[in-house]
């Protein structure tokens, strides 16, 4: 039952209708408050939401965003945001932000910083802030808050954390300065607190006011002693109404965006020596996926309210489904990053969501507003994975008469094979919540059906959606010297990745060899699998780097943290020549080194081939092929084709 996350809370002179948050996350939807921030953000709304903080809004045009309050003309935009969320209730506070070292003009010119420390992530080097330039800031701070007020939102939070300009001040690590704002703990706290002084002054003692804070998590960076010093200080000089505690910077990217590695509420331990030091209401992330998990935080006294972003992004009516008792529905978070991070961080990508197709354009669709179809069909799918499983949901839900036949006596396709890996059993919860949906919308699934071209014209259906997927490729071909496969044919010890998850051989390896032709999660799954049982593991890839595919999801740093707990190497630009029953030859790509290495377990990880059993027939009704099926790809793109084609069925 839940007793604590639907009660409203008060802060400053603002009720807030129930504790659940979610806090600023970047969407990357185009210059200013437009239409489709208007429809992600009025989905959340309608959906339940209490309090949403907006993505960063940049403060001065040194250091612009997508969302920069620099004049007057972004009140109206703001304007146009609070009709559209007010008649459901939620707050909406706007985080103001400059991003120092790490975010300069756009012009050539220089960042600005404390000091003339390189940027972690972008490497460039700022100028030292001049006292003039300080107050400039200060002063473009506190004008940015009065157009928030003005454009009716309901207050502000100053980005004070995650390696941004103010953090910057705070931080031992990036403020060196020898005048009044470095040194001693109060001089790197001035700059804060002339920020926060000048925002009350502008906007009143009754407007909402707060800031972010976390721990670098990095040594001698600003970690929670001194974040419980900010805070107080603040507190007692009543510049804050609210206090946001969060975790990790650029030294730490990973720990800002936990992945599917990391539990509910991983940020506690460093949070809650924070929150605990204020009377003021608090908000922690980490992770949070469901309602039940933020009942226990409020429940512990360890917060006052909880944020849960990715999960709302991944189903924007968690509020609403779990107070209508229909909390079996909320389609999870699996803590991938792919989609929400993962694009964000790509340029010329918007945030979206890997279980979620419809995350980033609810200007176009919503779960809600699924159109029905003109006629209803009869509508065959074969195969039960993830693409299979949601086009089968949608068609279903457009109200076709739906069946979905599986080869297996299990849906789910290699989703169930991927959670058998160290800290990925996560990724199954997409499929048991498909699984529930196609059965509860009355979809006929058979298993341990396996269709071909006559079974189709018997069955006579309307419409055909092919999702059959694909099968590990063990020819030894590897991208980087394609014109040179390793010939490993009769080698038991040789195999794909679902092979070593769910087979005998390469559970008792003693010296494994991972080919990563991939850059992405496979193969360091394979890697963490052997290395948890003992083997050491020799990672061969033609990339220049380890997992360079998911350097925006966040996933290649802890991955390499858990791996290097063992015995492990990483062979970058290098070539698997040939195997023997009891070692293997490396051929650096470049260096034309042979090194060998014993190896009584060989995993190939490449691009699959799909598995397409069904042969073009004139005969057949209209057919469509998605996912791996069409082209071996990954989760998102098998999730966002099975949902197009259950639209377009």
């Amino acid at each position: 039952m839940i007793k604590h996350a639907f009660d409203p809370i008060r802060i400053n002179q603002l009720e807030v209708p129930n504790r659940v948050v979610r806090t600023a996350h970047g969407t990357h939807f185009g210059n200013g408050i437009n239409d489709k921030l208007i429809a992600y953000h009025a989905a959340r709304a309608k959906g339940g939401v209490g309090l949403t903080i907006l993505e960063i809004a940049s403060v001065h045009r040194t250091s612009p965003s997508h969302v920069c309050n620099h004049d007057d003309s972004i009140i109206d935009g703001y304007e146009k945001l609070m009709a559209a969320v007010r008649p459901y209730g939620m707050r909406i506070f706007q985080q103001l932000w400059h991003g120092g070292h790490n975010r300069g003009p756009g012009d050539g010119k220089p960042p600005w910083s404390a000091s003339d420390i390189p940027s972690a992530y972008t490497g460039e080097v700022p100028i030292e802030m001049s006292v003039d330039q300080i107050r400039e800031i200060v002063n473009a701070y506190a004008l940015a808050a009065v157009r928030c007020k003005t454009g009716g939102l309901d207050g502000v939070e100053v980005h004070a954390a995650h390696s941004y300009l103010v953090q910057q001040f705070l931080s031992p690590l990036t403020n060196k300065r020898t005048d009044e704002y470095g040194g001693s703990f109060d001089n790197r706290f001035r700059f804060l607190r002339e920020v926060m002084s000048a925002i009350r002054a502008k906007t009143g003692r009754d407007f909402p006011i707060g800031v972010r804070l976390s721990s670098e998590m990095t040594p001698g960076g600003l970690m929670a002693e001194e974040n419980i010093q900010i805070a107080r200080q603040l507190e007692s000089e009543e510049l804050i109404d609210f206090l946001d505690v969060s975790m990790g910077g650029y030294y730490s990217f990973a720990d800002m965006i936990g992945g599917m590695h990391e539990p509910a509420g991983y940020e506690l331990p460093e949070s809650s020596p924070v929150t605990a030091a204020v009377d003021v209401p608090c908000i922690v992330t980490g992770r949070f996926r469901t309602i039940e998990e933020i009942d226990q935080v409020i429940h512990d006294g360890i917060a006052d309210l909880v944020g849960m972003t990715r999960a709302h992004i991944a189903d924007p009516d968690i509020v609403k489904k779990t107070k209508e008792g229909r909390v079996e529905e909320v389609r999870p978070c699996i803590g991938c990053n792919h989609g929400c991070v993962g694009q964000s961080l790509i340029p010329g990508k918007t945030v979206g969501c890997t279980v979620n197709p419809f995350a980033g354009r609810e200007a176009e669709f919503s779960e809600d507003s699924i159109p029905a179809a003109p006629v209803s069909k009869s509508i065959l799918v074969v195969g039960g994975g993830p693409a299979g499983l949601e086009a089968a949901r949608i068609a279903s839900l457009r109200g076709h008469r739906v069946m979905l036949a599986e080869a297996d006596k299990s849906l789910g396709g290699q989703v169930r094979f991927a959670a058998l890996a160290p800290t990925r059993h996560g990724i199954k919860d997409i499929i048991t919540w498909l699984e529930s949906e196609v059965y509860r919308l009355g979809v006929d699934v058979q298993h341990n059906t396996f269709i071909l071209a006559d079974d189709i014209k018997e069955l006579a259906p309307d419409h055909v959606i092919i999702a059959t997927g694909s099968q590990p490729r063990l020819d030894g071909m590897q991208k980087g010297l394609p014109g040179m496969p390793v010939d490993s044919a009769g080698l038991a010890h040789v195999m794909s990745s679902i092979d070593l998850l769910t087979g005998a051989e390469g559970k008792n390896a003693s010296a494994a060899v991972v080919v990563d032709d991939t850059g992405h999660y496979e193969a360091i799954a394979a890697a963490e699998f052997l290395i948890a049982r003992g083997a050491s593991v020799d990672f061969v890839t033609p990339l220049a780097s380890f997992a360079p595919v998911l350097e925006s999801s966040l996933s290649p740093s802890p991955a390499l943290q858990r791996l290097h707990k063992g015995q492990f190497r990483v062979h970058a630009r290098s070539h698997l020549k040939s195997v023997t029953a009891d070692s293997v030859e490396i051929l650096g790509l470049q260096s034309q080194q042979v090194e060998s290495v014993n190896a009584d377990c060989v995993v190939l990880v490449s691009s699959n081939r799909p598995f397409q059993p069904i042969e073009p027939d004139k005969d057949l009704p209209p057919m469509v092929v998605i996912g791996d099926a069409l082209s071996p790809r990954y989760l998102l793109s098998a999730i966002e084709e099975g949902s197009a084609a259950g639209m377009s069925a």
